[in-house]
């Protein structure tokens, strides 16, 4: 998460100078979407079988087949929540429907920043509608966070735990502080990672997010690179954690994320001392010096060297925004910071944040820029983030928790590798032997106490021309049932009641898809169902 960025000047030898100077659209639940194709060769990686390691550049599932990571991060757990955030909304988005949607929309990953605050017996979990998430209330923040990871693998998705913060007090340059010791951090590391041994759905450990500079130079404060400080040497510690995560579970990918500036300490402008200047990137996004301090791990083919980097919206003042070349010169940049590790096969590099508001017109340059560089390397990747309240950068869905930004979609949407999944919890109902013929799921209420339902189906144009004229139906048949229809048109005899969808004679363009919803409070135990009818 960027919070608040240092930055003071980037200069590469190469050079001979310095480099110069929410769209949310809420349709009750309805929501039509374009989702375009992924690659070719992505449709064929998936999220691969079993545990994962690496082989130079490239992460391997356990047949040695390439896996590519393309994921989202889903905060909250590093917060005075102590679970994840959006548990407060409304149907659909209950718990396991936003993970549904990750799914849906393509990601096969989920980054889950968490701090130890979150881990001790008396945290609480705070904020969680009763009314849609009711399995949830009195859970221990551990308890939903099992739940996540096991509905996440079901749906074929991978997970990364990123020990975002020592507390939920706030980020710290340091992966320590007075109150929360260097061996709590690895006692938290040790006891998640023994708690998902033999669940390859948890693949990898975040070590620390963004470490960073602190203290003028020549006096630093903050996480250096290779320095020597025990104190300060984030590459060390790192090396430290690690490997004590690895000796109670080899199975993981140990994700090492770097620093912002390798000296740890921010550069003194009032001065003409060249010793006390030092090039700056993002929290977390200086890689540099990896290449002559490597981390050291015992378990071989499982280091994984993870940055972050973000846009002009975040922070304006980064040298490489004010460039005439701008945004063509940004691989030099990256590949200067991290890019090179992953170029030239010391190791997978994995961007665990990136994101924008795109409030500013060239942050969508930087996203397609930064989009395509990841992809043209096989690079892994979290978007930053789900969660609409991300203050620095917005969300991927809005204020609903549910509908997509559609701008930050469609940049995105052709990049990601979708996932796999078990097929639980849903029912496909057998295919149209025509275009625009009939395609039907049904389900059954049945219970004896007053419970709560949510439907969902959505129809996917498989085929190579549109559909017309064409409509969904959501009948259910109940006592004493209030209904909502979330913008359809409802109709009602006796005890049927219909939704008809506002779109029931629109055209569906091939290869496009829309979610219909239905939802009530019925005298009885209603499973909810979630269907997909595709014509």
């Amino acid at each position: 998460m960027p919070h608040v960025r240092r930055i003071r000047q980037f200069r590469r030898a190469a050079t001979a100078a310095l480099l110069s100077a929410l769209a949310v659209f809420v349709a009750a639940g309805l929501f039509v979407l374009g989702l375009p194709s992924a690659p070719a060769s992505a449709q064929t990686q998936g999220t691969g079988s079993g545990y994962l390691s690496t082989d130079g550049s490239r992460i391997v599932d356990a047949t040695g087949a390439e896996v590519r990571l393309t994921g989202i991060n889903w905060f909250g757990m590093e917060t005075d929540n102590h679970t994840f955030h959006g548990l407060w909304a409304n149907a659909p988005a209950t718990w396991r429907g936003q993970l549904d949607r990750m799914a849906e929309l393509g990601f096969n990953t989920l980054r889950i920043p968490y701090t130890g605050d979150s881990l001790r017996p008396d945290a609480e979990a705070t904020s969680i509608n009763d009314y849609t998430n009711p399995d949830l209330v009195g859970l221990h923040p551990l308890e939903i966070l099992d739940l996540v990871i096991e509905h996440a693998g079901d749906l074929g998705m991978r997970v990364i735990l990123d020990r975002h913060r020592p507390s939920a007090a706030g980020q710290t340059p340091l992966w320590y502080t007075p109150q929360v010791s260097e061996q709590s951090i690895i006692d938290d590391w040790t006891m998640l990672a023994e708690r998902y041994a033999g669940n390859p759905t948890v693949v990898g450990a975040d070590l620390f997010n963004e470490p960073h500079a602190e203290g003028t130079l020549p006096n630093a404060t903050g996480a250096c690179w290779g320095c020597g400080d025990q104190a300060r040497d984030w590459r060390l510690a790192a090396e430290r954690i690690g490997n004590a995560i690895l000796d109670v579970n080899p199975d993981w990918l140990i994700l090492v994320e770097g620093v912002s500036t390798v000296s740890g300490g921010l550069t003194n402008e009032w001065d003409d001392d060249p010793s006390t200047d030092d090039e700056s990137t993002w929290w977390g996004g200086n890689l540099s010096a990896a290449f002559e301090f490597p981390v050291r791990l015992d378990v071989p083919d499982k280091l994984v060297y993870s940055a972050h980097d973000y846009a002009i919206s975040v922070y304006d003042r980064q040298p490489w925004f004010e460039d005439p070349d701008f945004p063509n010169n940004l691989p030099e940049v990256w590949d200067h910071f991290w890019g090179d590790l992953h170029k030239q096969d010391v190791a997978p590099v994995l961007i665990g944040e990136f994101g924008s508001t795109l409030a500013n017109p060239l942050d969508r340059q930087w996203l397609e820029t930064l989009m395509d560089y990841m992809t043209d390397n096989g690079m892994s990747f979290t978007f930053w983030a789900w969660n609409p309240n991300s203050g620095d950068t917005g969300g991927l869905v809005g204020n609903d928790w549910w509908t997509p930004n559609q701008e930050k979609y469609d940049i995105l949407a052709p990049h990601l590798v979708p996932p796999v999944g078990n097929g639980e919890g849903s029912e496909t109902s057998s295919p149209p032997t025509e275009p625009g013929g009939d395609c039907e799921a049904t389900y059954e209420i049945t219970g004896g106490w007053p419970g709560n339902f949510q439907a969902n189906v959505t129809v996917e144009n498989t085929g190579s021309t549109a559909l017309s004229g064409w409509s969904v139906n959501w009948t259910y048949a109940g006592d004493e049932a209030v209904y909502n229809s979330w913008g359809a048109q409802l109709t009602q005899s006796g005890e049927n009641v219909t939704a008809v969808g506002p779109a029931q004679n629109g055209s569906l363009a091939a290869g496009q898809s829309v979610v219909f919803g239905l939802q009530g409070t019925v005298t009885g135990t209603a499973t909810p169902p979630e269907a997909t009818c595709t014509a």
